[in-house]
């Protein structure tokens, strides 16, 4: 197996972000592919949306941006073909908030908000929610004829409240994230920790390269990144069960890493769950 050192990852995030949309999907084929993830060719459409429609959940008079149609469409659409590797439920056509029916939860943007002015609909537009919909991810409706706009969360603001904060700065590099925070833990060898000392976090950062991504924000979890040579490193300053976890291509790649950071694995160090399938 020839290595990979996510350590590039930023530069190739940044090159794929000047390039445009097509850049990004082809670096989430690579991702993807690097994982161990090969398309299955079996795949199904998500419902078409015309009961959502009656209820008023879905507007069709707004356009639904480019890049969320184009990536329905990609032939290495790993969620299209592997749901169960996601746990996340698609809105399909995309469901606005404040959902005149009462079931999804999120408000719309305030009127003061850093995505939209106060003059401009203020309504979401949500395409995926987390699996009991503890969060939604959506875009500003105001944004919806832009091909490729940024993507928002339902998401502790900071501030002590819940609100919509930025999770990507466009739907293309959103789901490029989403499949950097499934995919390795499925595929890769993991290892983690619930607890690390500051001098472990410091190490972390002299010898591992942020991934470029903003924070992952799902259950109160405010995850960041690291790559380093076949290994990407988890590192949750939120409310996630465990504050670092590593996921390697390989299982050397995984103890090595612990040398380097200086921690022994407490845990050891678990298999791929795609061995069992």
């Amino acid at each position: 197996m020839t290595e990979i050192d996510y350590a590039r990852f930023p530069e190739l995030l940044e090159h794929a972000r000047a390039a445009g949309t097509a850049a990004r999907w082809e670096l989430l084929r690579s991702f993807q592919q690097g994982w161990g993830y090969e398309p299955s060719g079996d795949r199904e459409r998500t419902r078409t949306g015309e009961a959502d429609e009656a209820s008023g959940r879905v507007d069709p008079t707004l356009p639904i941006p480019a890049a969320l149609a184009e990536w329905w469409e990609l032939p290495f659409n790993s969620f299209a073909d592997q749901p169960r590797l996601y746990w996340t439920h698609p809105e399909w056509p995309p469901t606005v908030r404040p959902d005149p029916s009462g079931y999804g939860a999120s408000e719309a943007l305030p009127r003061n908000n850093p995505f939209v002015g106060p003059e401009e609909d203020l309504r979401v537009c949500v395409f995926m929610a987390e699996y009991q919909y503890g969060n939604e991810w959506g875009y500003p409706a105001a944004r919806g004829a832009l091909a490729d706009p940024p993507a928002l969360v339902t998401a502790e603001d900071g501030d002590g409240g819940d609100g919509w904060v930025l999770q990507s700065r466009s739907l293309s590099e959103f789901f490029l994230q989403l499949a950097v925070n499934r995919l390795p833990e499925h595929f890769g060898w993991a290892a983690g920790e619930s607890e690390i000392a500051p001098e472990t976090v410091t190490r972390l950062h002299k010898n591992l390269t942020p991934l470029g991504l903003l924070p992952w924000r799902e259950l109160g979890a405010r995850s960041e990144y690291f790559g380093g040579p076949d290994v990407i490193v988890r590192h949750d300053r939120g409310l996630h069960d465990l504050a670092l976890t590593a996921y390697g291509r390989t299982e050397e790649a995984v103890r090595e890493l612990a040398g380097t950071l200086g921690i022994e694995w407490s845990e050891g160090i678990g298999e791929p769950a795609s061995h069992g399938v």
